[in-house]
């Protein structure tokens, strides 16, 4: 089974600014419940490997995800795929400029290898999403 998530938000802030925050997959990483530590693996911020908790009963371990930004158009859009033993996910970014600021659009699939893993995202996503645009907005308080 396969969740599909499409959510977009409105901030008030510019393209480039919401880019500065959304390229960064540590923010991204950060703003995920599930995800216990990261490590980026390289100097350009790609690949990120994810240490991810779920409430499932099969997991009883973390999860290993390897993410990599598998497309970069600065500063509208980026993609990438995270590939674990119980999961793909492909997440899609894309800014789209505003008379007020910045709409942040985005896109998630999440293919689970495990019984239980949709059904977690299919729960959660939208929750996860709300936790990205929380920390979106606080990054842009402190900045500005």
């Amino acid at each position: 089974m396969t969740v599909r998530v499409d959510r977009s938000f409105d901030v008030a802030a510019s393209p480039e600014r919401v880019w500065e925050f959304i390229a960064d997959p540590a923010n991204r990483a950060r703003a995920i419940s599930v995800v216990e530590t990261y490590t980026v693996e390289d100097q350009e911020g790609r690949r990120v490997t994810w240490q991810v908790s779920l409430p499932i009963p099969l997991v009883r371990r973390t999860v290993r995800v390897d993410t990599e930004d598998v497309t970069r158009r600065p500063p509208e859009y980026v993609k990438f795929v995270g590939k674990s033993k119980v999961m793909r996910v492909t997440g899609e970014h894309e800014i789209v400029a505003t008379d007020d600021g910045a709409r942040l659009e985005n896109h998630f699939v999440v293919d689970g290898k495990l019984p239980g893993v949709e059904k977690f995202f299919k729960r959660n996503l939208d929750s996860e999403l709300e936790n990205l645009r929380r920390a979106l907005e606080r990054d842009l308080q402190t900045t500005q």
